[in-house]
């Protein structure tokens, strides 16, 4: 199987290739969803001249089998749960507030770190563009978008470089937001396999990139 990605960075800038209308514009903030969809984001906010920032979303893990996605939550207090597996998983409530009040903990705790003493951006009328390093359920995109349109941007746009084609036209379909891939492998196996270097980004390596575009890309719009 060909890896199409030597790591995130090389994604980053084949994906911003696809994003060139949007080069220069005023009203475009590209928002990375840490930890892995920030290397990428760095190159396409580099790339088109953006503002970049972070947006911080929570998937919400099956106990046990912790990949397996039943909704997710985001900053400002949005969540977006999957009813039908809740319900076919015959999850109980105090099971799912559990697992909700852990990723609650771990976003507030990351918002402090990548957000420390930092005003919320005005989203009003801009083009935002969400960046993460893929899709695979799709659960933390849509959550993302959710609580994003909240913020009346004038249109959202998601950008990854690899997605399976049937998450990407769900997300098209149920959120209405403009979906941009670099690939959409079939059969899609995983995020991972389609990258030499999968490695986790750490939260050094997030602040690291943050802090490269302080004064120039993270100014409040």
């Amino acid at each position: 199987m060909q890896k199409q990605f030597q790591n995130r960075a090389e994604a980053g800038r084949q994906l911003a290739a696809k994003l060139t209308e949007y080069k220069d514009r005023r009203d475009v903030v590209i928002l990375a969803l840490p930890r892995g969809g920030v290397p990428v984001g760095f190159e396409v906010a580099k790339a088109l001249n953006a503002p970049l920032d972070v947006f911080i979303v929570r998937k919400l893990g099956v106990p046990g089998q912790e990949e397996l996605a039943f909704g997710a939550i985001a900053s400002g207090g949005t969540s977006v749960f999957n009813e039908a597996l809740v319900q076919a998983l015959r999850l109980p409530p105090a099971l799912l507030e559990r697992v909700v009040e852990k990723e609650r903990k771990e976003l507030e705790r990351r918002e402090k770190l990548y957000h420390p003493g930092k005003v919320a951006r005005d989203l009003n009328g801009k083009i935002v563009i969400i960046v993460d390093d893929g899709l695979a359920t799709g659960a933390t995109m849509r959550a993302a978008v959710t609580a994003i349109r909240t913020l009346k941007p004038l249109q959202i746009v998601v950008a990854v470089p690899v997605s399976s084609s049937d998450t990407c036209r769900d997300l098209k379909t149920k959120t209405d937001a403009l979906c941009v891939c670099v690939i959409t492998p079939e059969p899609f196996y995983g995020v991972g396999m389609w990258y030499r270097d999968f490695e986790q980004t750490t939260d050094e390596e997030v602040c690291r990139l943050l802090g490269q575009t302080t004064g120039l890309t993270r100014k409040a719009a």
